[in-house]
């Protein structure tokens, strides 16, 4: 499971892979996201997902990638569900690797969905098996031979899966509120919004919206708030020279010193610790 990953200071260290049944009803434990991909296959069944402010039911045969810092949750609404997911770096694929996806490096900077044709399913599926297998019995030649398999997967992925461009419309009417609630939220997070502002985004008084948000996305609508404003200050802390109260203000938060408390206790370091670690 995802939790056992070994992580030094949230990263991980080498390619991780794990393969469970899950059954209806299950859900992860709460929202999360973290500084390195991951790669979710579904080998039997349906789940799903809740991605940034979009709402994915996958079925047999699909890949799902999912860049870092990316806010996911997963449910299983359907039955039972064989998921295998993999976790790994950057600098586990090779540049040679990246030059046969569309657009190169620029195609790991978005979510993606694939749908694995239905003659090379078991092929796919023996593959990930295998790395779930090395996972769970580990030696020194472990952390290689994970590696080479995951290019592998990801090179016969992009031999042989069709990349979906549109996600699917067929969400729960619930779900569909919620996901008005998330956008509304990623739209205008740089102003002064209220809950009652949300709700009525949503169509759903804000009591009720609070219980349906945190059931779909794992994460109650207020900390969804601030995530999303603390990952645009991330950016802007690394992408601009302004100020950090600056950046705070244009980020939504209207006390520079909860957005620095809130930073810290998301990205462990302060906002200008932040900045310093990353450029150098």
């Amino acid at each position: 499971m995802l939790h056992e990953v070994r992580t030094v200071s949230g990263e991980i260290t080498r390619v991780h892979a794990d393969r469970q049944m899950r059954e209806a009803g299950c859900v992860m434990s709460t929202h999360h996201c973290h500084p390195y991909f991951e790669l979710g296959y579904i080998e039997h069944g349906s789940c799903r997902y809740f991605i940034d402010d979009t709402m994915y039911d996958l079925h047999d045969g699909d890949f799902l990638l999912i860049p870092p810092q990316v806010l996911h949750f997963t449910r299983y609404l359907f039955g039972s569900c064989l998921r295998c997911g993999v976790y790994f770096r950057r600098e586990d694929l090779s540049g040679e690797l990246i030059s046969h996806f569309e657009g190169g490096e620029a195609f790991l900077s978005q979510m993606r969905i694939w749908q694995v044709p239905t003659d090379y399913r078991r092929e796919i599926g023996r593959l990930t098996a295998r790395m779930a297998e090395e996972e769970r019995s580990p030696d020194e030649r472990s952390a290689l031979m994970l590696r080479l398999r995951l290019q592998e997967l990801l090179l016969l992925c992009s031999r042989v899966c069709h990349l979906l461009e549109d996600s699917p419309a067929d969400i729960h009417t619930t779900d569909r509120q919620v996901l008005s609630a998330a956008r509304f939220i990623n739209e205008h997070f740089r102003q002064q919004i209220s809950a009652p502002d949300i709700a009525a985004a949503s169509g759903f008084s804000p009591n009720y919206l609070s219980r349906k948000f945190r059931e779909a996305a794992g994460i109650g609508v207020h900390d969804y708030l601030v995530f999303i404003r603390l990952r645009s200050a991330a950016f802007e802390l690394l992408s601009t020279d302004d100020s950090v109260t600056d950046i705070a203000l244009r980020s939504g938060f209207s006390d520079s010193n909860y957005f620095k408390d809130a930073f810290k206790k998301k990205y462990g370091v302060t906002p200008r610790e932040y900045r310093k670690n990353r450029s150098t």
